[in-house]
C-alpha cells in the first residue's frame, strides 16, 4: 500500500512538472506587462539636446496649424456647360440601346447637351466681414461658389471681383463675425531663401492638408506675362492648393499658392506663390472697383541675347528688346518699332524686361513718360502715354 502511494505521488509530481514545463512559456510570454519580450519605456531616460530641438520645431509646426487652419477655406466650384452630342447617338442602332436616357434623345446630329462641371480650390479669410482671397483660375467662369470652413459649415460666396493677369479673386460670404477667423498677413518683401515655407489647403481634394518645406528662390520672374516675381518653394503643392496660403514659421501669410512646375502634373518640389504684398494691392482695388485698372503700353518684350547684341551692334545686353507691338496701342501711337531696344524709362535705367514692366505697372494712366531707346545703333529719346489696359 505504501509502495502504491509512493508511486502515485511520483506520478502526480511528474505530471505536474510536465504541465508546468508546457504552460510556463505561455504564462510568461502571455503577460504583456511583465514578459521579457516586451520592453517598457524608461521614464527616467533623458532627451538629447538635438531631440529637444526637433521637438520644439514639431511644436512650432503644430502651433502654426492650430492657429491658421481655421482661417483656410475650401472653395467648391460648379458650372453647367454645353457639350456636343456624339453623332452616333442619332444612329438607330445606338438609339435602340440608349433610348430614354436623359439628354440622349431628340435633337439633330451633334446637338449640345448639358453637363455639370465641378472643381475645388483653397482660399484665406481676410477679415471678419467675410472677405476671402483666392486665385482667379479657381473661380473662373463658375456659376456657383461654395465656401467650406474648417468646422464644416458652408456658405454660398459672392464674387466681388477678379483679375486674370495677377490671378487673384475676391469673394465674400455672409457669416457671423464670431464664426470666422481672419488670417494674419506677413511681409513678402522680407522673405529670404531658406526660410520655412508652410502650405495649407485642399490638394487633390484632401482638405486641411499641411505641408512643409523651405523657400527655394525669391524674385522668380519671367514665368508668365503678369510681371510678377514669384516666391518659389519646395513645400508640396498640388491641384487644390491653389488660392491657399504660403506661410512663414510665425503663421503669417507671405504668399498665395498659384501653380507648380511639373512634367507629371503632380508635385515635384517646384511651386510658386504670389507675394502677399502684391496680392493685397489687387484685393484692395477689387474691393473698391470690382476690377483692376492698370496702365498699359501694348508691347511684347524679351531679354537681349548675345546674338541680338551682335546683330544690333549693342555694347552690352542691358535693356529689353521689343518683339511685339499691338496695333492701336500707346506704343504703336508713340512710333515704337520692332527690334527697338529700350534702355531707360522715366530717367530710370532698364536692365531687363521686368524693370520696364514694373515701371509701367506703377505708372499713372494718361501721364506722359520719357523713353530712351536704341534703334539702328543710334540712341533716341521719345515719350509714351500709358493707357488703361483693355480686358
Amino acid at each position: 500500500m505504501k509502495h502504491k502511494n509512493k508511486t502515485s505521488i511520483l506520478a502526480v509530481a511528474a505530471i505536474s512538472l510536465w504541465i508546468g514545463t508546457f504552460l510556463s512559456p505561455i504564462l510568461t510570454c502571455g503577460d504583456r506587462k511583465s514578459g521579457n519580450l516586451y520592453l517598457n519605456a524608461d521614464p527616467n531616460s533623458k532627451v538629447s539636446p538635438a531631440q529637444q530641438q526637433a521637438i520644439t520645431l514639431e511644436n512650432a509646426f503644430q502651433e502654426v496649424f492650430d492657429k491658421v487652419s481655421p482661417s483656410v477655406v475650401s472653395i467648391a466650384t460648379e458650372r453647367t456647360v454645353n457639350i456636343q452630342r456624339h453623332p452616333f447617338m442619332n444612329d438607330p442602332f445606338f438609339e435602340h440601346f440608349f433610348r430614354g436616357r436623359p439628354g440622349q434623345g431628340g435633337g439633330g446630329q451633334g446637338s449640345p447637351m448639358k453637363q455639370k462641371q465641378t472643381g475645388l480650390g483653397s482660399g484665406i479669410i481676410l477679415n471678419d466681414e467675410g472677405y476671402i482671397m483666392t486665385n482667379h483660375h479657381v473661380i473662373k467662369d463658375m456659376d456657383k461658389l461654395t465656401v467650406k470652413l474648417k468646422n464644416q459649415k458652408t456658405f454660398e460666396a459672392e464674387l466681388i471681383g477678379s483679375d486674370e493677369l495677377m490671378d487673384i479673386a475676391l469673394l465674400k460670404i455672409k457669416a457671423p463675425k464670431n464664426a470666422i477667423n481672419p488670417i494674419a498677413l506677413g511681409n513678402s518683401d522680407k522673405v529670404k531663401v531658406g526660410n520655412w515655407a508652410i502650405a495649407i489647403g485642399a490638394p487633390l481634394g484632401f482638405e486641411q492638408s499641411f505641408t512643409v518645406g523651405v523657400v527655394s528662390a525669391i524674385q522668380r520672374g519671367g514665368i508668365d506675362n503678369s510681371g510678377l516675381s514669384y516666391i518659389q518653394t519646395d513645400a508640396a503643392i498640388n491641384q487644390g492648393n491653389s488660392g491657399g496660403p504660403l506661410l512663414n514659421i510665425n503663421g503669417q501669410v507671405v504668399g498665395i499658392n498659384r501653380m507648380i512646375a511639373s512634367q507629371s502634373g503632380g508635385s515635384v518640389g517646384i511651386g510658386f506663390a504670389i507675394p502677399i504684398n502684391e496680392a493685397k494691392k489687387v484685393a484692395e482695388e477689387l474691393k473698391e472697383h470690382g476690377k483692376i485698372i492698370r496702365p498699359w503700353i501694348g508691347v511684347g518684350l524679351d531679354n537681349i541675347s548675345d546674338e541680338d547684341k551682335t546683330e544690333l551692334g549693342l555694347k552690352n545686353t542691358d535693356g529689353t528688346i521689343v518683339r511685339q507691338i499691338i496695333q492701336g496701342s500707346p506704343a504703336d501711337k508713340a512710333g515704337i518699332r520692332l527690334m527697338d531696344v529700350i534702355i531707360a524709362i522715366g530717367n530710370k535705367p532698364v536692365k531687363n524686361p521686368q524693370d520696364l514692366i514694373e515701371f509701367i505697372r506703377n505708372a499713372e494712366i494718361g501721364k506722359r513718360v520719357e523713353l530712351k531707346i536704341i534703334r539702328n545703333k543710334n540712341e533716341i529719346k521719345t515719350s509714351i502715354v500709358p493707357r488703361e489696359r483693355p480686358n
